[in-house]
């Protein structure tokens, strides 16, 4: 029986640029990943190809993730061919702020997505990946079933505690204690109780508000250096860390990143940046797992898995676990007519 809403189709204009992506999420956090579409990225590096992007095909980026085809705490990816001779493939990440220097939640999502479609082909129930992402390489395993890629762990780039016991003066806030640990990316980490937080959803607005005042005091007066990398030389976002709900955890928190995006996911490279924090306190042991809960109750575990050094600094190698779901394939048109192409944001 035919009903009223069959057969549907749209005939594409020559002229309408056409971006395919497909949808998926890490604890609640979104991951847009462009599959078709794309001109050459120039670059031998991944960081030379994201710098490229950046200065040529921005647009893309603020069409995808602004509204109205994305909203403003959207998060993106590219995947590119393999930069290094033993990499499966290369990544990296966009959001409304620009780029970001690593993701675990992508990381945990693209491997699911580049296995479970074909992408990528190994044997095996937990075959392993190599991947070049902007930090560096990132070795990645899925635990598979019938097909399927039930679980997700990763090897991160070596994770550091940049400045120890650290007070900064925020404004309407006073005096706040932090941390400054890198992940993959850099991160403030504070707490909640210090703060008067529950880190909970009716507090979402009211986290924007906090995270964002406090990366922005901390960028006015104190200098962040990545060892190797200035492309990676800056502040990410605030981490707000906070008791468990579930005493079967070990603790909860919530990122605030870029410009006012809040991680719905308890945040992959931030995770690996707290694991260098606790075993740099001896508060955790090498390989013992904690797990972390999200805004929405999701998890991640991470642990460290090795010891290091990472140019000055004492560094461990974290290993993070999650898992990811897909949520749908998209056909994105960009009429060159329409005047809001590039996408707008309010935030």
């Amino acid at each position: 029986m035919k009903t009223f809403l069959n057969d549907i189709s749209y005939n594409i204009p020559d002229d309408f640029q056409v971006i395919e992506t497909t949808d998926m999420h890490t604890g609640g956090e979104p991951l847009r990943i462009i599959t078709k579409g794309l001109p050459e990225i120039k670059g031998k590096t991944i960081l030379e190809k994201r710098r490229f992007f950046k200065d040529n095909l921005d647009d893309i980026r603020t069409g995808l993730m602004f509204e109205p085809r994305g909203h403003a705490d959207m998060y993106g990816a590219v995947i590119t061919p393999p930069c290094t001779d033993d990499a499966d493939f290369g990544t990296f990440f966009m959001h409304n702020e620009g780029y970001s220097t690593m993701c675990g939640h992508a990381i945990i999502a693209l491997t699911k997505f580049v296995l479970e479609t074909g992408l990528i082909k190994k044997q095996g129930n937990e075959p392993e990946l190599v991947i070049n992402a902007p930090p560096g390489k990132i070795y990645s395993k899925a635990y598979m079933k019938n097909g399927v890629v039930e679980k997700v762990s990763f090897q991160n780039v070596p994770s550091f505690l940049y400045l120890k016991d650290q007070v900064v003066n925020v404004p309407e806030l006073g005096t706040v204690h932090f941390d400054i640990a890198y992940g993959g990316a850099f991160y403030v980490f504070c707490n909640a109780s210090e703060l008067n937080l529950k880190l909970t959803a009716d507090e979402y607005n009211k986290l924007i508000d906090y995270g964002r005042r406090i990366k922005n005091s901390v960028m006015d007066q104190f200098e962040i250096n990545h060892p190797f990398e200035k492309d990676l030389s800056f502040l990410y976002g605030t981490i707000i860390i906070g008791k468990a709900l579930d005493e079967n955890h070990h603790s909860r928190n919530v990122c605030v990143f870029a410009e006012g995006e809040v991680d719905r996911s308890p945040t992959g490279s931030g995770v690996s940046a707290r694991a260098a924090i606790h075993y740099a306190r001896n508060e955790i042991n090498m390989g013992q797992d904690i797990t972390i809960e999200s805004l929405l109750d999701t998890l991640m575990t991470v642990k460290v898995v090795e010891e290091t050094k990472y140019g000055p600094h004492d560094a461990v190698i974290p290993q993070v676990a999650g898992t990811a779901s897909f949520t749908g394939q998209h056909q994105f048109y960009f009429d060159p007519k329409d005047l809001l192409n590039k996408g707008f944001i309010f935030r």
